[in-house]
């Protein structure tokens, strides 16, 4: 009996240490929004970094600083490709995000691909190459990535028999309808 609370007891702190709450987002949000965001349970921040015009999100790495600034413990940020023909190409569009990212100081643990449906053709191929690419560029530049995508947007971008990113991190986003009272966007 001893034994089986002790488990019991184990096993929930254990989980529950690794639970995290946090969010993603656009526009600009300052230091005091997200310490109050910290005051409420966040611990974690993903800010977008570069947009699907094809150019660096300047208010996603203002607000990357300003989550590190207010203390959160885990900041990383997104990049949201640019798929048009007058886009960089996808090693350009991840170099330009790192290059931001140095120069603005602004540290993050991991960069996601924001793999949704819009703009995307139908060819899975060059799809998958696309993302390939970009994947490539990040690694040489020692920036850890992983994806963000969800089995519609998988299915329809690079069909669901793609394994190639089998070994990266997957950010698989859950809306539950609970925001936190003290955040507004102005």
């Amino acid at each position: 009996m001893t034994i089986m609370l002790v488990v019991t007891v184990l096993a929930a702190v254990f989980s529950a240490s690794l639970a995290a709450t946090g969010f993603d987002a656009i526009g600009p949000i300052s230091t005091s929004h997200f310490e109050c965001m910290k005051s409420h349970g966040h611990s974690f921040f993903i800010g977008r970094v570069f947009r699907s015009n094809g150019a660096v999100d300047s208010e996603g790495i203002a607000n990357i600083k300003n989550a590190h600034s207010a203390g959160l413990a885990h900041v990383d940020g997104y990049i949201f490709p640019c798929l048009s023909s007058s886009c960089p190409s996808a090693a350009k569009q991840a170099s330009e995000t790192v290059t931001a990212l140095k120069n603005a100081n602004a540290k993050v643990g991991m960069l996601w691909l924001d793999i949704e449906t819009y703009q995307w053709p139908s060819d899975h191929a060059k799809n998958r190459a696309f993302i390939e690419e970009m994947g490539k560029e990040l690694t040489s530049l020692g920036q850890s990535w992983g994806v963000y995508s969800n089995y519609n947007n998988w299915q329809a971008i690079v069909g669901l028999d793609y394994t190639g990113m089998k070994s990266k991190q997957l950010w698989w986003a859950t809306y539950n309808n609970e925001p936190v009272s003290c955040f507004r966007l102005l």
